[in-house]
């Protein structure tokens, strides 16, 4: 699906409950893609599963591929399902509260399980999905940062248009073209973001 729309694959990380697909894409590549690329891995799983137990049945492996399938559809990054919940997100709200919501919602995710079920393999993968819940709360700034200056530098078309009030460029939605309206007239995307990265811009 990935080759289908072009998608930069930069590396695949294999891990004990699967494996990590890094891409090398912008931001605002549109969410249907995003959504069926990340779909085709769980999908894959769960063909994979019912072919082994139609011609094959390993009990033990459909349990592991099973496991897999439920760990990775937790909603803690960078698993599947935290993507899955970012996704949603960016249909209703707003980019910068998706990923936040997302980053706190893996927070607290990982606070049940540690709570419900505590052991040693589960603590070591924990604490790897931990870290990279972190990392990602940390960059969230740059995220952000990143997701402006894609728009101000390169030409995107969206279909949907959004008018934002105040000039709050917090608010701004994947998918979505932008007009603000500063309180006397209506600014194109292009003009307040020019005047965020190239300080020329006047309003």
């Amino acid at each position: 699906m990935a080759i289908k729309y072009k998608w930069a694959i930069e590396k695949v990380i294999l891990l004990p409950f699967g494996a990590l697909t890094v891409f090398d894409e912008d931001i605002n590549r549109p969410l249907k893609e995003e959504f069926l690329i990340l779909i085709m891995g769980p999908l894959f799983q769960i063909v994979f599963v019912i072919i082994h137990s139609l011609f094959f049945y390993n009990r033990d492996l459909i349990d592991y591929s099973n496991l897999i399938l439920i760990f990775n559809l937790m909603p803690i990054y960078p698993l599947d399902g935290s993507k899955l919940l970012n996704i949603l997100l960016n249909k209703i709200i707003s980019f910068k509260k998706s990923h936040l919501i997302t980053i706190y919602v893996s927070f607290l995710t990982i606070l049940f399980i540690l709570k419900v079920r505590f052991n040693l393999i589960l603590l070591l993968i924990i604490s790897f999905v931990f870290i990279k819940v972190i990392k990602e709360f940390l960059m969230h700034k740059n995220l952000f940062n990143r997701f402006l200056l894609e728009r101000f530098t390169k030409d995107f078309y969206f279909k949907k248009g959004k008018t934002i009030k105040n000039m709050d460029l917090r608010k701004m939605k994947r998918d979505y073209r932008h007009t603000f309206y500063n309180g006397k007239r209506y600014v194109t995307e292009k003009e307040i973001l020019e005047k965020r990265f190239d300080f020329k811009g006047k309003l």
